[in-house]
């Protein structure tokens, strides 16, 4: 968990996004620069996300 999910102070999930390493050929560089940045984890999964932490938020 900790190495893939960063909290937030809001109690939000930061995530990096998928599709940045490999067949980057093809891929616009705007799309490739925006995927280097994190990302906000859905509200729907973060009671899942809340579970499987090993400490309390």
């Amino acid at each position: 968990m900790q190495k893939r999910f960063k909290v937030t102070a809001k109690k939000k999930f930061l995530h990096a996004q998928a599709n940045k390493s490999h067949i980057l050929t093809k891929k616009a560089s705007k799309r490739k620069r925006h995927l280097g940045k994190k990302a906000v984890a859905s509200p729907a999964d973060r009671k899942a996300l809340k579970t499987m932490l090993p400490y309390e938020m």
